[in-house]
């Protein structure tokens, strides 16, 4: 129960002077910008973007200085706002297939054809302060730093008698370019799948079923694999990354291979009720994984790999593949394996991923519970006194019995 605080209304105003003081700081600094925040914190805003589910990097990054850099608060600013927009409809499907990669990787095979593209990454440095970037004003790049404006592409010598190296089908190779937009590239995972050792990514008819909306209805468990992703997609990326780091250690049956990271632009089709055919309106970047994952078969199905996927909005490798990790671990039960951990327990991790509900819920208990609080006192002050008077009985009867002997 809440209760009214006198004076409050003012307090209150007050908090909130203090609090927008706070956050513009010195007044002799300049104002650091919405477009500065979105250009130079391209990370914060592409998880504020993910998990408050709004694709808008300007208002993402609005939501960021709004909350003075806490990724939680803004997140929960975009999710508000997110309630008042309209909704004009919904797009097709995006073709991952067709990306146009600016960064793609796969820790199964080392030789695909067209490379591997490293791109932007933080994997090969040097975890080191930079105190150069404490210099004020633009600094020159470094060689090395101007060397990688262009995307770092690995590229091996392919041929069709080299053993081991996988192959594509030739209709499907592609050359792979360090441009501004590269050429669509087939999925790693095809490798495995032409030869049958790896469950099949759709069911056959999934394609015709039509997910249910996770921002229009509640999760009923057990959920189908479109609502889990749906739901794992707008979770926090803290305890998904820890979810996934358990599922590992052995919390989770878990022996996954990155089967392939991708990040690139994706076209954005809609269809107009007027036009009746798909017209593109737009690209959206998105980070995708695939991990690949060991097991040893059922009654109806043969020893094979199995997928764990996950996708996010802009460059979030590590929320991709904490998605795929635990989504993986996710379908333990409709893959015949024992559920012996909270990993693989839909209701365990369905209810506690989003970062939203978690922070109101543990945030509530700042607001005043004067009149609950006062209860709870009482009680435990009248439990106290009859366990005191319940012991000092005993004492009375023996000297009671003491004095009768006498």
């Amino acid at each position: 129960m809440y209760v009214a605080v006198k004076g409050g209304e003012k307090a209150i105003d007050n908090a909130h002077a203090l609090m927008r003081e706070q956050r513009r700081g010195d007044t002799a600094i300049a104002e650091l910008s919405v477009e500065q925040i979105k250009q130079q914190l391209p990370l914060a805003v592409d998880r504020v973007m993910n998990e408050g589910s709004v694709y808008d990097p300007e208002l993402a990054a609005l939501a960021l200085k709004q909350a003075s850099g806490d990724s939680v608060e803004a997140i929960f600013l975009l999710r508000a706002y997110r309630t008042t927009l309209p909704r004009f409809g919904y797009s097709e499907p995006v073709d991952t297939e067709q990306m146009q990669i600016e960064r793609r990787i796969s820790g199964t095979f080392k030789d695909l054809p067209g490379g591997q593209v490293l791109g932007s990454t933080y994997d090969y440095t040097h975890r080191l302060l930079d105190f150069a970037l404490l210099a004020e004003g633009d600094s020159a790049l470094s060689e090395p730093e101007q060397a990688s404006n262009n995307m770092g592409v690995l590229q091996s010598d392919l041929s069709a008698n080299n053993v081991g190296v996988p192959q594509f089908p030739s209709e499907a190779r592609t050359e792979t370019k360090t441009s501004d937009k590269l050429e669509a590239c087939p999925r790693v995972l095809e490798l495995l799948n032409q030869e049958g050792l790896i469950e099949q990514s759709r069911a056959d008819g999934e394609e015709d079923i039509t997910p249910r909306d996770l921002t229009r209805q509640p999760v009923n468990y057990p959920a189908e694999r479109a609502v889990r992703l749906q739901n794992l997609i707008r979770g926090d990326e803290g305890f998904l990354l820890s979810l996934s780091y358990a599922s590992m250690r052995g919390y989770g049956d878990s022996h996954p291979f990155a089967g392939e990271m991708r990040s690139g632009l994706v076209s954005v089709e809609l269809v107009p009720e007027e036009l009746g055919f798909p017209i593109e309106i737009g690209e959206v970047m998105l980070t995708e994984c695939e991990m690949v994952n060991q097991f040893h078969g059922s009654k109806d199905q043969p020893p094979q790999f199995t997928r764990g996927y996950g996708i996010a909005m802009g460059r979030a490798e590590r929320k991709a593949m904490s998605v795929a990790l635990v989504e993986r671990a996710l379908r333990a039960e409709e893959l015949g394996e024992a559920v012996n951990y909270p990993t693989q327990d839909q209701e365990f991790v369905l209810s506690h991923t989003d970062c939203v509900s978690a922070n109101g819920f543990v945030s509530h208990l700042k607001l005043p519970h004067y009149v609950d609080f006062q209860s709870e006192l009482e009680m435990i002050r009248r439990l106290r006194k009859a366990a005191s008077e319940a012991s000092a009985q005993p004492s009375e009867d023996k000297a009671d019995t003491a004095g009768e002997k006498i």
